[in-house]
């Protein structure tokens, strides 16, 4: 098999000759130690060289406050965050307000001025050939929803003023929507999954209960795995923590599978996860991004890579359990993982 066959059989849970990888994004203080230890000179020559089946593009974003889709809106009350700084407890524009009218007062965005479809193709066409590429594209509505309010107020409004949670979300799955297809138009017949994705769990539970997900962020995020699935894009769906009681959920609005098994989140064990949703929906993830890939050793990374592999023996991207690769994952764990996978 080739990468993207392989990738593909993987999320339609065919047969495979190995699992698919996805090494993650690593963040930029981690690609010195990378870098160095794999004797490469960029993150494309990265994944060549650990022989990678996925891609990962992130949509181009370019405005006056932003250059990144993830901070496309300036709700701070205090001034604009950084992209280090960023955070959904700073106080929020929406902070004051109750009238769902009040939604016009913001000063939405337009994609169209920020997005360029020649970028977007020549990001698209300058990943190494041959791989899975992977629109990452987030999307994460439902966070940025939280950041407009600053997210004690946008969980206290959501039972006080739920109208005007539901304009404010609105607008943002609207801009997403509309910044999406400018991405899919220009690279329409390039792209072969996108990622997109709210943090709904904690290490031990939902940071909210399943009803208010499902009232205030699932609409949203329907549309906007029916727009992928219009492009003939698979989906995965991204959300950190224990969100076992949602994977329902998911498998319904019709993800194709659900990053990134957090491995030590509550209810989140591989085992089970095959046994209960593994026959409907794909996952990617797994190898312990918390601890075993910090503090292990390559033996036990690759011991664990095994036992999913035995688990799923289709069906599960092996990656770790966070997209993020940070600076104190050792490459030679990084290694272990993928000569366990190519095994």
């Amino acid at each position: 098999m080739d990468h993207k066959e392989r990738f593909h059989a993987t999320i339609e849970r065919r047969p495979v000759d190995r699992p698919a990888t996805w090494l993650g994004i690593p963040v930029t203080d981690a690609l010195p130690n990378l870098f160095q230890y794999f004797s490469v000179g960029s993150v494309h020559e990265l994944i060549v060289k650990l022989d990678d089946d996925v891609a990962p593009v992130e949509l181009p974003y370019h405005s006056p406050t932003s250059n990144a889709i993830y901070m496309a809106f300036d709700f701070a009350k205090k001034g604009a965050l950084s992209e280090n700084e960023r955070t959904l407890t700073a106080p929020g524009f929406f902070e004051d307000y109750d009238d769902p009218e009040a939604a016009d007062k913001f000063d939405w965005p337009d994609p169209t001025k920020y997005i360029d479809p020649e970028e977007c193709r020549r990001a698209v066409e300058d990943v190494p050939p041959g791989r899975a590429v992977l629109g990452v594209l987030w999307s994460a509505h439902f966070q940025d929803t939280c950041a407009a309010f600053g997210m004690e107020s946008a969980l206290m409004k959501m039972y006080d003023s739920p109208d005007l949670v539901m304009a404010v979300a609105d607008r943002i799955v609207n801009f997403y929507l509309k910044a999406n297809a400018i991405f899919y138009e220009a690279t329409r017949g390039k792209l072969d999954a996108v990622l997109i994705g709210n943090d709904f769990g904690a290490q031990q539970a939902l940071i909210l209960s399943a009803k208010m997900i499902r009232k205030f962020a699932f609409s949203g995020t329907r549309k906007l795995v029916d727009q992928a699935h219009t492009y003939g894009l698979k989906v995965i769906h991204h959300s950190c923590g224990a969100v076992r009681d949602i994977i329902p959920d998911l498998i319904d609005i019709g993800v194709d599978a659900i990053h990134p098994i957090q491995a030590l989140a509550a209810g989140m064990e591989a085992e089970s996860l095959k046994k209960d949703f593994g026959d409907r929906v794909s996952f990617c993830g797994g190898v312990d991004h918390q601890n075993l890939l910090v503090s292990g050793s390559a033996a036990e990374v690759r011991q664990k890579v095994l036992e999913l592999r035995e688990i799923f023996p289709t069906g599960l991207v092996i990656s770790p359990s966070h997209e993020a690769i940070l600076p104190d994952i050792a490459p030679a764990n990084i290694e272990a993982m993928f000569q366990a996978a190519r095994e």
